[in-house]
């Protein structure tokens, strides 16, 4: 990663052909002021929170990951016939809070789901965005690795994310997370090969194919 020099109040970071500026010190109106002038800006994304406006142009590489990520994650949805709602990259809001667009989101089951893949700056901010907006679960990409955050909540879980081994969406739940770092690594150069070796370690059950589940 490096850092470009600006001022304090912009900064701009790239790495693997990202290009994220960070803007501080902004209010909400000035948020929504640059998302509407953006608006007809393909492959662009905006995100919002606690003052500070991130606008993100992913480069091939981070393109290529989330597309494989979420291949996979749908391929092995269909394995099971279980129904989902692909949401790819629309923008979440909470008004005057938070907005954020994912390079890949879903509703599955009820639960909400989106996809980072993170090749700038730190997964604290990105995950501060989805806990203000209230997504379950953070699929976190980087170095090579997933990382899974899910959102505990409750009295005594204070509503925060906590890494865990395995997906706290039951429809995923049975998926090994360091089998699928392999395969979205494999899928870098061929995505049949990896989803070949995503089913190949998870058969489903006869039972799977035998109810077609909804959201």
């Amino acid at each position: 990663m490096t850092l470009a020099n600006s001022p304090s109040s912009i900064r701009v970071e790239t790495g693997h052909g990202d290009i994220r500026t960070i803007q501080t010190g902004r209010t909400w109106a000035q948020f929504k002021h640059l998302q509407q002038g953006f608006e007809n800006t393909r492959g662009l994304r905006l995100f919002y929170y606690n003052g500070t406006i991130e606008i993100l142009m992913p480069g091939e590489a981070h393109e290529l990951f989330k597309s494989v990520i979420g291949f996979l994650i749908e391929t092995f949805l269909f394995s099971r016939s279980i129904e989902f709602k692909p949401t790819g990259s629309m923008t979440q809001e909470k008004e005057g809070i938070a907005a954020a667009e994912a390079d890949e989101s879903y509703e599955i089951d009820g639960y909400r789901l989106s996809v980072e893949v993170n090749f700038t700056s730190g997964d604290a901010a990105k995950l501060e965005r989805y806990q203000a907006l209230g997504v379950d679960e953070v699929w976190m990409w980087e170095d090579g690795c997933l990382v899974v955050y899910h959102r505990q909540s409750g009295p005594s879980a204070e509503d925060q994310y906590e890494v865990i081994a395995r997906s706290g969406i039951p429809a995923l739940a049975e998926i090994d997370l360091s089998l699928l770092s392999t395969c979205i690594l494999l899928g870098e150069t061929s995505r049949i090969q990896a989803a070949q070796r995503l089913l190949a370690a998870h058969p489903a059950k006869p039972e799977d194919n035998s109810v077609n589940k909804n959201i």
